[in-house]
């Protein structure tokens, strides 16, 4: 009855689902409304059939995992209908618990191209006023502002969630703010390696304004603003490994994305001399560290995931809905006992040693626009793992086809010099790490130098040792262990590599 009492504006079926809804609001039909993003007035003849009405918000899924915020309008032949409908709906919204009503934002001025504040009022902004979300807005004055004053000083139970406006370095830096104060206020010695991690009640959402927007590409399926606050508006939540880095029992950071070893931690080391290039300055540095084609000597121990579900050169990818990172990567018989084992993985840690152009280690597919696959195609976001990627010396070229198969269908762990593993925990220890520090190394650097030279005749000035890029930060040591654990905290999106996984 009450369905046949409502027609849409356009006067055909129109079906929304409730959890989509954005917001609804109630209509003067006398006056203009807006629809389909042009102002209009309404027929005379439908405004005296029906002459009450109210208008839906909602998402609407557009081309390549893009969300649009889109309206239909209701009319109604009484106003009470009209308000008992618009009453109804604002109950069922209310009713789901999942949605963030109170937000902390966090706007990176300075980062990508430096329109972080112009993103967040002209895009973002308006969608969480519509939604009745308030807001609480920081402007980031300097590096690791966010990260400190989450640590520090923000009052985090008036809020439901923390947002950045910024790229990957921006996330980073509330991710080590949320998790430290979190371990902090519960008693959690960070420097142990063996400490699992507190969960914390906040989730975190990131609307993308950086260079490669990496994190937010390789959750939501694209970098566009509107739809990241599309997912954080409908309370979208999907949790992610978190892997600690340390160094001698002393903790170093925690990285969400990619731990790079050599080629990228060279390429990165550059580039931050470079700053002033903005973006262009990761191309350069590219460029520049393909052609000088250093290789690092060193010892890599792992401990293989042995009761993990798939493998790294799996052919489907992890979508919404993920029955691996559901199951924690795992299925268990009714005594607990894992049921899946890989044979070639049983026995605990292996040591490889080597040289080695890049050590990378992705903890999820690590996809941009340049690389829609990533670095690692099949990871997941949270099975408890990272896929640990070696790439051995080889010649420029075969190096050269490595890095072009991140931007096409082809398998890029199909080479004789690469190897792939998944991994719960790994140790790397370079081969000039002579001491406990890497302060010490640096100041030994003139009483090694000769024997550097001796160990690599082609090139008197090949470095001893690269450095880790971890999410974007350089990190001050080249020996570190690193632990993967699945943590709830959530990033306020969903993954959608596939528009019909949703």
């Amino acid at each position: 009855t009450l369905m046949a009492s409502v027609v849409p504006q356009t006067g055909t079926s129109h079906g929304v689902s409730v959890s989509e809804i954005l917001a609804v609001r109630e209509l003067d039909v006398d006056s203009e409304t807006k629809d389909d993003g042009r102002w209009q007035k309404m027929p005379q003849k439908s405004t005296e059939a029906y002459p009450y009405a109210f208008t839906v918000s909602y998402v609407e899924r557009a081309w390549q995992h893009r969300w649009r915020c889109s309206d239909v309008t209701f009319h109604c032949l009484e106003g009470a209908l009209c308000q008992q409908w618009v009453q109804t709906i604002r109950e069922q919204l209310t009713a789901l618990t999942s949605r963030p009503k109170h937000l902390l934002v966090y706007i990176n001025p300075y980062g990508g191209k430096q329109q972080g504040e112009r993103i967040y009022e002209q895009k973002v902004a308006p969608l969480f006023t519509l939604a009745s979300i308030s807001t609480h807005v920081i402007v980031t004055e300097h590096a690791n502002h966010a990260r400190d004053h989450l640590r520090t000083e923000a009052e985090l139970k008036k809020y439901d969630g923390v947002v950045c406006v910024g790229g990957d370095g921006m996330f980073s830096e509330m991710v080590h703010g949320l998790v430290s104060r979190t371990q902090r206020d519960n008693g959690v010695d960070q420097n142990s390696p063996e400490e699992k991690l507190v969960p914390c009640t906040l989730r975190i959402g990131i609307i993308p304004a950086g260079s490669t927007d990496c994190i937010c590409y390789a959750t939501v399926g694209i970098n566009d603003p509107v739809t990241s606050a599309l997912h954080i508006i409908v309370g979208d939540a999907q949790p992610m490994d978190v892997c600690s880095v340390h160094h001698n029992n002393t903790f170093l950071r925690y990285s969400v994305s990619l731990l790079g070893y050599g080629f990228y931690g060279d390429v990165l080391a550059d580039s931050e001399r470079k700053r002033w290039m903005g973006p262009a300055r990761y191309d350069f540095s590219g460029f520049k560290t393909f052609l000088t084609h250093h290789y690092y000597e060193g010892t890599v121990s792992f401990l293989p995931a042995t009761d993990i579900l798939g493998t790294p050169r799996d052919k489907t990818r992890c979508r919404a809905g993920c029955f691996i990172c559901q199951h924690n990567g795992q299925l268990y018989s009714e005594d607990h006992q894992p049921l899946f084992l890989l044979p070639e993985y049983k026995g605990g840690w292996r040591v490889i040693r080597g040289k080695f152009l890049a050590i990378n280690a992705a903890s999820m597919s690590c996809a941009c626009p340049r690389s829609p696959k990533g670095l690692s195609p099949a990871a997941h976001l949270a099975d408890g793992t990272t896929d640990l990627i070696l790439v051995r010396k080889c010649s420029r070229f075969n190096f050269l086809r490595h890095l072009l198969r991140h931007t096409s269908k082809y398998d890029q762990f199909d080479m004789n010099f690469v190897e792939v593993h998944r991994v719960r925990r790994f140790r790397f220890t370079p081969r000039y790490c002579q001491s406990d520090s890497e302060l010490d190394l640096r100041e030994n650097g003139k009483r090694l130098f000769s024997q550097i030279c001796r160990d690599h005749p082609a090139c008197s000035c090949s470095p001893a040792y690269s450095s880790w890029n971890c999410d974007g930060e350089i990190l001050p040591h080249a020996a570190i262990e690193v632990g993967c654990v699945t943590t709830p905290y959530n990033l306020l999106c969903k993954y959608t590599v596939h528009s019909e996984s949703i």
